[in-house]
């Protein structure tokens, strides 16, 4: 379960709001990447107490990070972890997923040696032990609302009938624009319209990726890893998307396999509505 306020203990608990101890602090930073296979969180923590930290080097104590989403799941990480990567198939992240780390005993621990305690129990730490796979402390609750950028985010749909073709896309300041001849073109009549517009979505993605390798790129190639973060707009926007799903390079001859995990299997989804509406007589 996760903590959101303080609970009461028969001991000492290190968290951060706690008075229990001297310099209580217990701080969690979570950055959440994902890619089509599976969720990473990349964690960072900090933990005042050194005797806190003492057992955990010595293995008598460890560190669990709990996803509370529509379940809950526990992880356990080592001393030195930075990053935890999950296969989606274990785990379901919804719109509000909230994530805290843990501190328990792997042993039956005795506080008599645990000099930053605060106030009263310094007097009487030598009689705390605390059982064997009990919590001692909890850090802050890092909470992700839905997810990160999306790729219809970066799109916007206008219609013009002087066009003088059926479809055009731009590459605008801040977004990929798509035009229409007429409203019809984007089965606004239909069922599942959204996802019926999905291949116009692609090709207006490969056409800003290309521009993006083309602008940010050397002989067909990019380098996420070395390249500093774009100034203009839109490519700023495919830059994050890329690095949210964990991609580090992208070429000419690669900007399909981007499209695929950047979009969240869009043709894919498609297929699936062309199929539906199929069944349905339509």
């Amino acid at each position: 379960m996760i903590y959101k306020k303080d609970a009461n203990f028969p001991y000492p608990l290190l968290t951060n709001t706690s008075t229990s101890y001297e310099s209580s602090q217990f701080t969690l930073d979570v950055q959440l990447q994902e890619n089509i296979s599976n969720y990473r969180f990349d964690i960072q923590y900090d933990i005042s107490s050194d005797f806190m930290n003492r057992l955990l080097e010595k293995g008598k104590a460890q560190l669990i990070l709990v996803i509370q989403s529509k379940d809950n799941k526990f992880f356990k990480l080592r001393p030195h972890d930075t990053f935890v990567e999950i296969p989606k198939s274990r785990i379901s992240v919804s719109k509000r997923t909230s994530i805290q780390l843990h501190l328990q005993s792997k042993t039956d621990i005795s506080f008599k040696d645990n000099d930053d305690l605060s106030g009263i129990y310094q007097y009487y730490k030598d009689d705390i032990v605390v059982p064997k796979h009990s919590i001692l402390g909890f850090s802050n609750i890092e909470i992700f609302e839905g997810s990160y950028e999306k790729p219809l985010d970066l799109f916007e749909k206008k219609v013009d009938p002087n066009l003088l073709s059926d479809v055009k896309i731009e590459l605008g300041s801040e977004t990929i624009i798509i035009h229409f001849k007429n409203e019809q073109l984007q089965f606004s009549h239909l069922p599942m319209s959204n996802t019926l517009n999905n291949p116009y979505i692609y090709m207006g993605l490969q056409k800003a990726l290309q521009r993006f390798i083309e602008i940010n790129g050397d002989e067909g190639e990019v380098d996420l890893e070395q390249l500093e973060t774009p100034i203009d707009p839109l490519d700023f926007k495919l830059y994050n998307l890329m690095k949210k799903k964990m991609i580090n390079e992208i070429r000419i001859d690669t900007i399909d396999e981007v499209i695929y995990a950047i979009s969240d299997r869009i043709i894919e989804k498609f297929t699936a509505a062309v199929k539906g509406l199929s069944s349905n007589g339509n």
